[in-house]
């Protein structure tokens, strides 16, 4: 480790840079910066609070930047996920004392990424000089951490930089670097913000000057196509039964709750696609396997309408297979599904089983050791299995269609899975979990983000708002009212053709992220002359 007498020029002493003060503005700074998403939508913040926050880092010692770190991490994620613990105690059946406590262990551990990021850069890298600093180490570090944070534990990719950026110029850089491109693009913006202030007057004008070309590029790149018209529109009515969840499971909700959605399907048949919600059916398939048959035969009989309706699937073990489906284990097994019934594409009945689950919602990590949590908080259906990461798309009107379930459209990296082939994106979820919260309208920010990146249209059906039509810029054709039952009628036109990102994924951002953070390394073993 280099020693602190070489370390990096010193910035001026500013008072509010240390002490409590320092703490204080880093705590405020990290509780804004959830205003950058939706539904408040003040995308600057995603900027600006992290620029805050390299600002406070600089000349710190690693104690101190994990504090300020932590600090920022602990507002931040405070406010940007309060929705868990509206959850854990109006659905998770926990009681408000411990439903407050998980959601504080939770967001105590998310505190640690920045944390981490501020001690390790103040640690391993005193003798970096500024510019390297504030331009290549920390933007890239930033990123770096938001990506493992979607990845451990099966990933959290909630609260992305990028993801707040959907009405922004920065947008253009979607579907060539994806979310994780914008989020680069904004903490580098952070890091040109703090160096031109630091730094003298002719620096700071080529910063400013730098920062204001990164946007304006990114802004032209919203011009451009990258898909084409793939046949006629489709229409299609995405139907919101507003079924409240504390209700959705009881034995004796469950002929209303198909009473209403059928009521509401009627008069839609001569639509192209007719979509319920996540787990609309509140039995199994094989329960309702004799009403979906006849709920087709009435669609074709009348107008000839797709449906794609959200239900669970029971399988039971086969002994001839040994129950390969998943894990080989012969027990039964209860997926998280999309039916596809209706009149199109040679009547066959078509499955998706959703294959990345929500870590103790769906499913408990490390069930040997945690599986009491099941008991603790009684989530129904919280014991799915994961389907295979490699479905055959369901075809709607003739078109594949890639279909996700709730969670998933958080993930771009699996949306593009099934692309270029699909032509068209579906997404069902149940947000009715997350209550009046920040939640639902962060989530379909990020459902927005995965039209922009793959250049496709969305169609997305919630149980209680907010269900969206979505075209493949990622625009809000037509959106429904949260908490009330509802009908959203609207059209989509199918796309062809692939975007950077869905030919490469992340790729090219890891490669730089890596590649940033080796020059970094190399830069801070390398004797100080000056930062010059």
């Amino acid at each position: 480790m280099a020693s602190t007498d070489v370390a990096m020029p010193t910035v001026k002493h500013n008072r509010w840079r240390t002490g409590w003060r320092g703490s204080a503005l880093s705590v405020l700074a990290g509780s804004l910066l959830p205003l950058a998403f939706a539904p408040v939508n003040l995308f600057p913040l995603a900027f600006i609070a992290p620029a805050i926050l390299f600002w406070l880092w600089l000349d710190s010692t690693p104690k101190r930047a994990f504090i300020t770190g932590y600090l920022f991490g602990l507002g931040f994620f405070g406010v940007g996920i309060s929705w868990v613990a509206v959850s854990f105690y109006r659905f998770g059946g926990m009681g408000l004392a411990l439903s407050i406590v998980a959601t504080l262990l939770f967001v105590l551990f998310l505190a640690l990424f920045p944390a981490f990021l501020g001690w390790f850069s103040r640690r391993y890298l005193q003798r970096l000089n500024r510019s390297f600093y504030l331009l290549l180490f920390l933007p890239a570090g930033w990123v770096l951490v938001e990506w493992v944070r979607g990845w451990v534990l099966t990933g959290f990719p909630w609260l992305h930089l990028g993801n707040s950026q959907t009405d922004s110029l920065m947008v253009g850089l979607a579907p060539v670097l994806g979310v994780y491109g914008i989020s680069w693009a904004l903490t580098f913006s952070a890091g040109v913000l703090v160096w031109a202030w630091v730094e003298s007057n002719k620096r700071r004008v080529v910063g400013l000057v730098c920062l204001v070309a990164l946007w304006v590029v990114a802004g032209l790149m919203t011009l451009i196509e990258w898909s084409d018209k793939d046949g006629e529109p489709l229409t299609a009515s995405l139907i919101q039964g507003n079924v409240p969840q504390n209700l959705k499971w009881r034995p004796d909700q469950r002929r209303p709750t198909i009473d209403l959605y059928t009521r509401l399907s009627r008069g839609r048949w001569d639509r192209d696609i007719v979509i319920w919600p996540e787990t609309a059916l509140p039995v199994y398939y094989h329960q309702a396997e004799s009403f979906l048959q006849g709920l087709a035969r009435e669609a074709k009989i009348n107008g000839g309408a797709t449906l794609l309706i959200g239900l669970p699937i029971l399988k039971k073990p086969d002994k001839q297979t040994d129950n390969k489906l998943v894990d080989g284990v012969g027990h039964d097994q209860y997926f998280n599904s999309v039916v596809r019934v209706g009149t199109g594409d040679g009547d066959v009945t078509q499955f998706y089983y959703k294959s990345h689950l929500v870590p103790f919602g769906e499913y408990i990590p490390l069930k040997a050791l945690l599986g009491g949590l099941l008991e603790l908080m009684r989530v129904p259906m919280a014991n799915f299995s994961r389907g295979d990461i490699r479905q055959p798309l369901i075809t709607v009107a003739g078109r594949p269609i890639s279909v996700s379930i709730c969670y998933e459209d958080v993930f771009g990296e699996e949306v593009i899975r099934g692309l270029p082939e699909a032509s068209l994106l579906v997404n069902v979820s149940n947000d009715a979990w997350f209550g009046d919260s920040l939640a639902p309208h962060q989530h379909l920010q990020m459902a927005r983000m995965r039209s922009l990146e793959t250049a496709r249209p969305m169609l997305r059906a919630t149980n209680n708002g907010i269900s969206a039509v979505i075209d493949h810029k990622g625009t809000v054709l037509a959106a429904s009212p949260q908490f009330e039952v509802a009908v959203l009628d609207g059209k989509v036109q199918p796309r062809a053709g692939a975007t950077p990102y869905v030919l490469v994924g992340n790729w090219p951002v890891l490669l730089g992220l890596f590649l940033a953070l080796g020059i970094s390394g190399w830069q801070a073993r390398r004797p100080v002359l000056g930062d010059h």
